[in-house]
């Protein structure tokens, strides 16, 4: 990681986003030692809620062990099968037997779903979390990952598409809260132009954040040139400035 890139967002980043949470960043490696590898049950089953250690500044990496939930594999690459029976766990479920969580009306609406959802396998052997202000020049982070208040959303989302005449800069696939923040914006990567994925609508997911929390990812390549559009955006107006009041206050 460029420690000057590293530094001038962090400063970039107080000057617009005052009082704004930093974001926490993921790559993949097959190096050991990068950060503290999660053992099995240590954290949250959930990834999201493991995640709210590296929010606080604690660096993480996980395995395929470290994970104790299906869609948590899955979505991090890890996997490519789903526990048994999803179509009816995502669905209205199976009486006596499996409770659904009726994100979709019907078994037959989710095997559709799946059968068109993309698959992800991860890079390399360990997942690595760190939050923006921890990285090091040995770290080569590929995804930058918000968890913001939709005050300064907004920004990263204006900021997303302030070189982009489309517009889809930025988009919001149907998903587990994990796969808004890994899959879909890893598999965003090698695109000629990148998106960015607001996410974090999945309701199971909703008690490991704030209630007036979101997710904004992106690849790291799309955020260098965020970073570097900042002081010419309208990040410099008076418009700008009544929110960025607002996102202080806060």
């Amino acid at each position: 990681m460029d420690k000057e890139l590293r530094d001038k967002f962090i400063t970039l980043w107080e000057k617009y986003f005052d009082g704004a949470e930093l974001p926490i960043t993921l790559y993949y490696t097959d190096e050991e030692g990068h950060a503290e590898l999660v053992l099995p049950g240590s954290v949250s089953r959930c990834l999201i809620g493991a995640l709210a250690h590296v929010r606080r500044g604690r660096s993480l990496c996980l395995d395929a062990e470290s994970i104790g939930c299906f869609g948590g594999r899955r979505y991090l690459g890890f996997a490519e099968e789903i526990m048994p029976g999803f179509e009816y766990f995502l669905s209205h479920g199976i009486p006596g037997k499996l409770e659904g969580e009726r994100y979709k009306k019907s078994p037959e609406l989710v095997k559709e779903l799946m059968q068109n959802a993309p698959v992800f396998k991860a890079p390399s052997k360990y997942a690595v979390f760190k939050r923006w202000d921890q990285l090091e020049e040995s770290d080569d982070p590929e995804v930058v990952i918000f968890f913001a208040r939709p005050d300064v959303v907004s920004g990263l989302f204006a900021l997303a598409g302030f070189d982009r005449s489309d517009i889809n800069g930025v988009y919001s696939p149907f998903g587990a809260g994990c796969s808004s923040i890994v899959q879909y914006p890893y598999l965003e990567i090698d695109s000629e132009q990148p998106r960015a994925i607001v996410g974090m609508f999945d309701v199971s997911a909703r008690p490991y954040v704030k209630r007036d929390e979101i997710s904004f990812a992106t690849p790291m390549k799309k955020f260098v040139t965020m970073i570097g559009n900042m002081d010419e955006s309208f990040l410099i107006t008076k418009a700008w400035g009544k929110v960025k009041r607002r996102i202080a206050k806060k």
